[in-house]
Order: C-alpha cells, then sequence, then structure tokens
C-alpha cells in the first residue's frame, strides 16, 4: 500500500514583456515559515491549466496576458501525489482594470518586474528555492523565442 497526497494539478506562468523582463511574485508559506520568491500559479481548481494559468496571473499579479504558450507538463513529486505541474510562457501582457483580486490567503504578495538574467541567476543560486519556479525560468530562459511571442 501507498501513501499519497491528493491535490490538483497546479501551473506556474513565467510571464514575460517585451523588455526582456519576468513577473515575480513574494509571499509567505506557512509550511516554510518564511517568505519565498516564485514565478504566479497555483492549483487549478478543475480548470483547464492555460485557463487556471490565466486566472492565477491576473489574482496574484494584476497583469492579464493576451497569449499563454505551453511550456512544459511535469510530475514534480510522482512518489508522492499524481498531480501534476503545468508551466506557461505569458506574453501580451496588460494591467487588468481594478484591483488585484487575490483571496485573502495572498494579502501580502507582493509582485516585481525582475530581468530574466536576474531572475535566472536567482534561480541558480538559491535566492527562488520553489522547483517549479526553478525550472520554470530556466527552461524560459533557455528556449528560443516564439514568433508568437514578439509583442
Amino acid at each position: 500500500m501507498y501513501e499519497h497526497v491528493a491535490v490538483a494539478d497546479t501551473v506556474r506562468v513565467v510571464a514575460r514583456d517585451a523588455q526582456g523582463c519576468v513577473l515575480l511574485v513574494e509571499d509567505d508559506f506557512y509550511l516554510q515559515q518564511r517568505r519565498m520568491l516564485h514565478l504566479p500559479g497555483g492549483g487549478t481548481d478543475s480548470e483547464p491549466p492555460a485557463v487556471a494559468g490565466r486566472r492565477e496571473l491576473a489574482e496574484e499579479t494584476g497583469v492579464v496576458a493576451e497569449r499563454m504558450e505551453h511550456l512544459a507538463t511535469l510530475d514534480s513529486l510522482p512518489g508522492a501525489t499524481a498531480a501534476r505541474l503545468h508551466l506557461f510562457v505569458a506574453t501580451g501582457l496588460t494591467a487588468a482594470t481594478g484591483a488585484r483580486v487575490g483571496d485573502a490567503t495572498e494579502a501580502g504578495m507582493t509582485a516585481a518586474w525582475w530581468p530574466v538574467q536576474e531572475a535566472v541567476t536567482a534561480a541558480r543560486t538559491g535566492v527562488i528555492t520553489d522547483a517549479a519556479s526553478v525550472v520554470g525560468l530556466l527552461l524560459a530562459a533557455a528556449a528560443p523565442p516564439s514568433p508568437s511571442a514578439s509583442e
């Protein structure tokens, strides 16, 4: 018999602007007992992953993406859960009208634009320790820009 955790799939979004910056958020994580820097994202809540990625990006940052490009789908903890991680690159970014609509658990969340190479360095040096964010940043930085990603 195996013990496992049943949770929804998750998403992380590499929101990339025309100036070569990515949007990172910082939030308190209860289990780690500290603030962590990471890519916007969260649970899919039974939505298709791209829809959940758009929702999470808007909720956590107030930014809306015109385009969502699938980057990868990973089994982040195959020995503990069947939940999968879906990574996207978001482009064609605009500020949403109105305030950020995150829930009470995101009340202290902040968002900031980082030059992509600084974000990659943060992932490589342990400043960013969220595994989904590290993988998303490294994959997005290594991927050639898609023709539709130009803004």
